[in-house]
């Protein structure tokens, strides 16, 4: 691996004042990533190859942080983890450029900065995360951002907090009958739904069991045979389908590495990645470590999906099946 090539510069009305940290060993992709940073207004810290930060040298980082790693071995993973250490508690903003194939160890390291990660990212993609490192948290924006790309931003972000509220409405609803029929409360003991006696104070109504996962997966089964005789953009539901393979993941008690997860969104990864963090942040999707490989970690429902998850389907009832 060549020795690292630095470059300091300032982009041209530098109005923002934050600085960015480029590390690439691709030619054409550390161009691509400089040329993006410069044409958003950031000051250049450094754009370097990836050994320069591969190396364990604790130089400086930038306000924000472009790593392409698409195939990271086990050094670079060591590394990559140290890194996103570093931008936690910098408060740097951490971007990842990765492939396919080095999604889920790439995934496994970062744990800690909230870092986005992108899968054989378009230029596109490396924007939108460049608008997002620099509106959370500084009060800042790209100035490149297009209107489309804004608007796509805003309407994913306003769907995750309509299903989150939807969620937590349904899970509200039941709670608040159980309130006024208190002879159906009940509380919870060892992860076992237990009769409440008089004297007891209500902790949570019983929610309804999960569905059947062969039902759940009848119902995806069903949505993806529709891009077979559609374009599938024409009903693109990331959220949703995510959604469903987590429920049927829980009741089968499977583990869902990211990976498989952004199959089932049936969008592209970079795309899917985009949900997840946002479905994470709504609390309806929880990260899990692996405990026998602290490289690994798998993605769940958080238990207020869970109990939403489970009041829809029993407010179906028996009609889910008969949507199949």
């Amino acid at each position: 691996m060549g020795q690292a090539q630095f470059l300091y510069d300032t982009a041209p009305d530098a109005a923002f004042g934050l600085a960015a940290s480029i590390f690439a060993d691709r030619d054409d992709v550390r161009i691509q990533m400089r040329d993006d940073a410069f044409d958003s207004g950031l000051v250049l810290r450094e754009c370097a190859s990836l050994h320069a930060v591969l190396a364990d040298d604790p130089r400086p980082l930038g306000d924000v942080v472009l790593l392409d790693c698409p195939a990271p071995d086990g050094s670079g993973l060591a590394a990559l983890a140290r890194l996103d250490e570093r931008a936690a508690r910098s408060g740097a903003a951490l971007v990842v450029s990765t492939t396919v194939g080095g999604l889920e160890d790439v995934f496994g390291c970062l744990s800690q900065s909230g870092a986005q990660i992108l899968v054989n990212a378009r230029r596109a993609d490396r924007v939108i995360a460049l608008g997002q490192a620099l509106a959370g948290g500084r009060g800042h924006r790209v100035r490149e951002l297009s209107d489309e790309d804004r608007l796509t931003l805003l309407r994913l972000t306003e769907q995750v907090h309509a299903i989150s509220e939807k969620l937590e409405r349904l899970s509200e609803e039941v709670d608040e009958a159980a309130v006024r029929s208190p002879a159906t409360a009940f509380r919870f003991g060892d992860g076992a739904a237990t009769a409440a006696s008089p004297g007891d104070r209500l902790v949570r109504a019983a929610r309804p069991a999960l569905p059947d996962a062969r039902l759940v997966r009848r119902i995806i089964h069903q949505r993806q045979l529709r891009a077979r005789f559609f374009d599938g953009e024409l009903f693109a539901d990331p959220a949703w389908d995510m959604l469903l393979d987590l429920t049927a993941a829980r009741v089968e008690h499977a583990r869902v590495s990211v990976t498989s997860l952004c199959i089932a969104s049936s969008v592209p990864p970079t795309t899917a990645l985009r949900w997840i963090s946002q479905l994470t942040e709504a609390g309806l999707f929880e990260r899990v470590e692996d405990e026998t490989d602290r490289r690994r970690a798998f993605i769940q429902l958080t238990d207020k999906a869970c109990d939403g998850m489970a009041r829809y389907f029993a407010e179906l009832g028996k009609s889910a099946a008969a949507l199949v």
